[in-house]
């Protein structure tokens, strides 16, 4: 059938009678256009369920492979630089141990409270307490805190502290706690404070 007369024979075809219990029986134009819309149809839901699912996966996929890319690329720098990294760790194990040997062997606490004494009294002030407190075990080095309260005059504390965070042995100061002697007035001040003194920890480190 030319294109013509199949075109000719649509236009004579009346749709109100076409009876949609008994498809075969329509011409064969109108069947044609039903087959082609029903493929038509067929393939829009079949792409909106499948394809269209299908694109996103792959979608995912990609950004999936670029971020592992990345990861590739960043391992790849590391491992080619690993020999690099291991030496520079060696080298600060090696340093942070001359350090920690640098430390004393023993708390030389006499000492230690002698000077602090000594500042103290050449500071102005005057000691209510200077108590040893229990050791503190770390990796790597042991600390010593000492409880110190001491009054006096405000320039007079700031110089004892300036004065013992400057002394030979490695002391830190901690938990300071400033109050007036007197309540009622006066310049008097009573401080509390915390120092810490260190010692190397030789077992710590074998381990």
């Amino acid at each position: 059938m030319k294109p013509s007369e199949w075109l000719q024979g649509l236009r004579n075809i009346d749709f109100n009678d076409l009876d949609t219990s008994n498809i075969g029986s329509w011409p064969a134009a109108v069947k044609t256009i039903a087959a082609a819309l029903l493929a038509v149809l067929v393939l829009a839901l079949g792409y909106n369920f499948f394809i269209s699912d299908m694109e996103n996966q792959l979608e995912a996929k990609r950004l999936e492979e670029d971020t592992l890319k990345e990861q590739f690329a960043s391992k790849a720098n590391m491992a080619a630089n690993l020999e690099l990294y291991t030496q520079q760790m060696k080298e600060m194990e090696n340093s942070f141990g001359v350090l920690l040997r640098q430390l004393p062997s023993d708390t030389e606490v006499p000492g230690l409270l002698e000077d602090i004494t000594r500042t103290g009294l050449g500071s102005g002030l005057e000691f209510e307490e200077i108590k040893l407190l229990p050791e503190v075990t770390q990796p790597f080095y042991i600390e010593l805190p000492i409880q110190i309260t001491v009054t006096g005059a405000y320039h007079d504390l700031a110089t004892f502290v300036s004065g013992v965070a400057g002394l030979p042995r490695i002391v830190t100061l901690h938990d300071f706690d400033l109050a007036p002697t007197n309540p009622d007035g006066g310049t008097k001040l009573r401080m509390s404070i915390l120092a810490k003194t260190y010692r190397y920890n030789d077992k710590g480190l074998e381990k």
